[in-house]
């Protein structure tokens, strides 16, 4: 159950800090071209609104994943990914966000990922930190 657990923490902290990155860059880019043409309908905001909650939200969430790695304020993980769990799936079911061809199966794999994720951070906020040997 301990190589479960430790699995499922990897890939927490390896699908959060990707996430974290690529939508950094994305609305830095975009806030460096000066013209919000972003459009990710999954999300309630638009427009500048977008790019600015994306990249400091973003920020955070990264921040958050490196503190958990060092073992600090291991909640503020899990409660970086309870919100993007919750984002993604009420984005994409619960929401009145229209599929393109061939984007159900996409958006379904990345429900699953960000709730298997979720089981991981939730693994990382109880994990004990191993003894040193001396």
């Amino acid at each position: 159950m301990a190589a479960v657990k430790a699995v499922l923490r990897l890939f927490s902290y390896l699908f959060h800090a990707l996430l974290a990155l690529f939508l950094i860059a994305v609305s830095a880019l975009a806030l460096a071209s000066g013209k919000p043409t972003v459009e990710l309908h999954m999300l309630p905001w638009s427009g500048p609104t977008l790019l600015y909650i994306l990249f400091f939200g973003c920020l955070f969430g990264f921040f958050t994943v490196v503190l958990a790695i060092l073992g600090r304020v291991r909640f503020l993980f899990f409660l970086w990914s309870v919100a993007v769990a919750v984002f993604v799936l009420k984005g994409y079911i619960f929401s009145g966000y229209r599929f393109s061809p061939g984007e159900p199966s996409r958006a379904l794999y990345l429900i699953i990922a960000s709730w298997i994720a979720l089981a991981g951070a939730w693994f990382q906020m109880w994990r004990t930190p191993p003894r040193p040997r001396y």
